[in-house]
């Protein structure tokens, strides 16, 4: 028996708690489909990302291996750990890069069509705005860096305007990157504290389940390696980081770490929406023309 999901209203004035309700409804919700159209558009990249992340995690277990070290087989290893670490790297963004596109246009293609996506959009756009999206990821990266350089402030505040600006690109599509950048800071002083309010809240929520879904490998790797019954074996260090179950633990931890951004993902195009809809009432309107033509 089919049943009908319930629309989530993504463009409306909404407060904190709105904010954090419409997020995760909408992650239930849509959350077979969702997770459908990010296998199938961000999964091969997500796959190499893993792949690369077992390399690394493999060859960087040998800096453990100190007879290693003052010999010819000690120097390419360290020239494999960079090479694995550079390809693990360009892995991880490319991933995290098609995974934010993916969902952000899934939710474009949501609202235009009011509850119904457009797969085979979704991958389009997806894919075309790769390079806007690497761009805008890059001056996010900047901001923030520099943020938490000055001080603790300076990056709590910069986290909101950044968890729009993708936004900004996606569901406004006369900006260019700088355009949506340099928007995101004008946008979030329309609401600032309700917005940084939820946005943290998420964060923490993200941040929490990580650790929880980080326990497993980490008490592994203290057991294995003898750091909780306080006998440090240098054998078992110079094993531990090639172990099989330490790497695959590794893995799931990887992969469910990045999936988890979908929530930071989703409750940054409900924050954009609601600073958005505060600022021009743009989706009040269109409900109104909208019973109007029904009662025509």
């Amino acid at each position: 028996m089919h049943i009908n999901k319930p629309y989530i209203e993504f463009r409306k004035n909404s407060d904190f708690s709105g904010i954090l309700t419409d997020t995760f409804g909408f992650i239930r919700n849509e959350f077979k489909p969702l997770l459908k159209a990010v296998l199938n558009i961000s999964g091969p990249a997500i796959l190499v990302y893993l792949l690369s992340l077992t390399v690394y995690n493999y060859v960087a277990g040998d800096l453990f291996d100190f007879t290693l070290y003052g010999n010819t087989s000690g120097t390419q290893n360290v020239l494999m750990m960079f090479l694995s670490f550079f390809l693990y790297a360009f892995a991880a963004i490319a991933a995290y890069i098609l995974l934010g596109g993916t969902v952000l246009f899934y939710i474009k293609s949501y609202v235009d069509n009011k509850g119904t996506v457009d797969l085979s959009e979704v991958k389009r756009n997806a894919y075309k705005a790769f390079w806007p999206f690497f761009g805008l990821g890059f001056l996010k990266s900047i901001t923030l860096g520099i943020a938490s350089a000055l001080c603790l402030l300076p990056v709590l505040y910069a986290m909101v305007p950044m968890a729009v600006v993708f936004s900004l690109y996606v569901f406004e599509p006369r900006n260019s990157v700088t355009d949506a950048y340099s928007k995101g800071f004008n946008l979030v002083n329309v609401d600032f504290w309700t917005a940084w309010g939820s946005y943290i809240v998420l964060f923490i929520i993200y941040y929490i389940v990580i650790i929880v879904f980080a326990l497993p490998s980490t008490l592994y790797a203290m057991i294995n390696t003898g750091i909780i019954s306080g006998e440090v074996d240098p054998a078992n260090l110079e094993n531990f980081g090639r172990d099989p179950i330490l790497i695959l633990l590794s893995i799931f931890q990887g992969f469910v770490q990045i999936l988890l951004n979908i929530i930071l993902i989703v409750g940054g195009a409900v924050i954009y929406f609601h600073l958005h809809e505060k600022s021009t009432f743009t989706g009040t309107y269109e409900r109104i023309s909208e019973i109007g033509k029904i009662e025509e």
